[in-house]
């Protein structure tokens, strides 16, 4: 708190004085409790005694009591009044107010303090920061968002503590961060809580004892799948700094062991409050490190095809300011950012903010309005895959520290809150013959490009895998596994119609005899001419060869019974003609390759509505020779 000007004491009362100069004494030695009963006498003793309200203030301030701060800074308003010499009491008092919600209040105190005039540019420039906050809460306030946050219940809020909830996609399981006694200095755990078959959420337990250690592990975050977790540390494993963030890789129903992130992430500094991306290869998380715009900032750091991760780097001033920036969350559609700040317009302590990315560009951040955020401290918000559902911990503190912090849920309205909507499609991966599950690696492409936009593998002991498509695209996925063929399919998610999707893979071995269906080849309708699409499907092909170079294919073209006998097969045949050209176009061999047309002679069903004639249409290619 600034100084108020000091100078000829506003009293007479030698017995107040002395009370104040022993009050003086203390808050020397920093006795700051035994000061405040010295300035309560000097008080007593003469009630308009200006400089004992202000030392009293001063601190009550200094021990987060806003109650005495506010109460003795009233005071001196009380007794002096538009007074230049204390006019620093209506800038101090106009913080308190706005820490409060009381929005008019602290409106009423700036416009006095700005007649009164002020001198000092930090001020000046902290006082235009407010205003800016007043108008914006004001008048938010009279619109409001149409939500209606209640707490998860006894549950989920078992303990004083907990916060920083995070969802598998399905939204089947949250993990949160709980203090496990009524202390917040008490030891710090992350649990996880699955619904039952009734939908009711059961009782929080561990995640994992290779997790949770005698010493504090918190703020989490976990991948789509739910098989990748990573989560703060501060002591008691080995690290770089002050806290560090570590990963943990779950094999079935087990935890690994935790690994530090390493130097590329991880700093001398402080690093906290992770954020996975919906496929683990992207990580937001906050840093102090140097090289920041302000005091806390969220960085990013990438996998690289080797699967390591490259040294993080600042978002940058389109989303950190020089304040705090805390609590990342990225949506599982890869372009939503949220977060919370006190940098931006907002209704005090931190509010959470929206952001979208446009190719390596972020939208400035939107407040996300009341009552989702008030002049309360409002962080770690996680928003469900179809954007209709919000999960965060809501913080009640009391005298200027944190009492209590619950889970909370809520429900947006309409479409939700989502530009870029996502489903989730999920299932299991096997071996053809013997059932067995298989861990195999999976490939999303967007159609017609030849980069995969996500890498990600199913698990190695139940076959299991789960997986984020974003809406309005479409989707080409390939499920690989050594010595097997793969599998390739499409989602067309441009009516975006479905939430989920539950899809199971049989993959064939690479024997003599076992074919495979190309899903992801597009022609034009009655021609052979491949679409820009299709590349991406008949790169895989080469590669597929390329990495087995003693397996020679047949490629078979067939189409719908449509149009005669004859122009069916001829359009067949030049349609497995127009893939294997491509194929020696691209360095097979020809020697392997083989093709025919058997225009509509093998359909897979025999009706004649258009789904049937459509699984009928296809090109495929079968193992003649290894």
């Amino acid at each position: 708190m600034n100084s108020y000007g000091q100078g000829a004491l506003s009293t007479s009362s030698k017995k107040a004085i002395k009370y104040y100069d022993e009050g003086e004494l203390l808050v020397k030695q920093r006795k700051f409790p035994e000061a405040i009963d010295q300035y309560n006498k000097a008080v007593a003793t003469d009630s308009d005694f200006i400089e004992a309200h202000l030392r009293l203030a001063f601190c009550y301030e200094l021990l987060r009591n806003n109650d005495g701060l506010q109460r003795h800074l009233e005071e001196v308003i009380r007794i002096a009044p538009r007074s230049v010499k204390y006019k620093n009491a209506y800038y101090s008092l106009a913080k308190v107010y706005f820490n409060q919600g009381k929005y008019k209040l602290s409106e009423a105190m700036i416009e006095t303090l700005e007649q009164l005039g002020i001198d000092n540019p930090r001020m000046k420039a902290d006082v235009v920061k407010m205003k800016e906050n007043v108008t914006f809460a004001v008048e938010n306030l009279q619109k409001p968002i149409d939500i209606h946050p209640a707490p998860m219940g006894a549950t989920i809020n078992g303990h004083p503590y907990q916060y920083f909830p995070v969802l598998t996609a399905d939204e089947q399981n949250i993990i949160y961060t709980v203090r496990m006694g009524s202390s917040f200095y008490d030891d710090e755990n992350i649990v996880i809580s699955a619904k039952d078959a009734n939908g009711n959420w059961t009782k929080p337990v561990s995640i994992s004892p290779n997790i949770n250690s005698q010493f504090n592990e918190g703020t989490c975050t976990i991948s789509a799948d739910g098989r990748i977790l990573i989560f703060t540390t501060c002591e008691g494993r080995q690290g770089y700094g002050g806290c560090d963030l570590y990963i943990s890789e779950k094999q079935g129903d087990d935890w690994g062991v935790p690994k530090n992130l390493g130097p590329g992430i991880n700093s001398r500094s402080w690093e906290s409050q992770p954020a996975l991306s919906a496929d683990g290869r992207k990580l937001y998380f906050v840093s102090d490190r140097a090289g920041g715009v302000g005091k806390r900032d969220i960085w990013v750091a990438e996998k690289d095809t080797q699967n390591s991760w490259q040294k993080a780097r600042n978002l940058g001033t389109s989303i950190n300011t020089s304040e705090e920036e805390v609590s990342p969350f990225i949506h599982v559609n890869g372009s939503t950012l949220f977060f919370a700040s006190t940098g931006y317009p907002g209704f005090g302590g931190y509010d959470l903010y929206k952001s979208e990315k446009a190719d390596t560009t972020w939208s400035t951040p939107v407040n996300l309005g009341y009552p989702l955020n008030t002049f309360e401290d409002q962080v770690s918000l996680f928003i469900s895959v179809n954007g209709k559902n919000g999960y965060y911990s809501f913080e009640k503190a009391e005298g200027g520290e944190r009492r209590e912090s619950l889970l909370y849920s809520f429900e947006f309205p309409g479409e939700g809150i989502l530009e870029n909507k996502s489903i989730f499609i999920t299932g299991n991966i096997y071996d053809a013959n013997s059932k067995k599950p298989l861990k195999a690696e999976i490939e999303l492409f967007i159609l017609g490009e030849n980069v995969p936009a996500s890498i990600f593998a199913s698990d190695s002991i139940t076959g299991e895998y789960l997986t984020i498509l974003n809406e309005n695209s479409r989707i080409a996925l390939y499920i690989n596994c050594p010595g097997y063929l793969f599998e390739s399919e499409t989602f067309d998610l441009s009516n975006g119609e479905k939430l989920a999707v539950r899809h199971d893979f049989y993959l064939k071995p690479i024997n003599i005899g076992n074919s495979v269906r190309l899903n992801n080849l597009f022609f034009d309708v009655n021609s052979a001419d491949l679409s820009p699409e299709s590349k991406t499907e008949l790169n895989k092909v080469v590669r597929f060869l390329n990495d087995n170079p003693g397996v020679r294919i047949s490629i078979a073209g067939h189409t719908d019974d449509q149009g005669t006998e004859q122009y069916n097969q001829q359009l067949s045949q030049s349609r497995a003609q127009a893939v294997y050209d491509y194929l020696v176009k691209e360095g097979i061999n020809p020697q392997t390759l083989t093709f025919a047309g058997y225009g509509e002679s093998k359909p897979i069903v025999r009706k004649t509505d258009e789904e049937s004639r459509r699984l009928n249409r296809r090109i495929e290619f079968m193992v003649e020779g290894l």
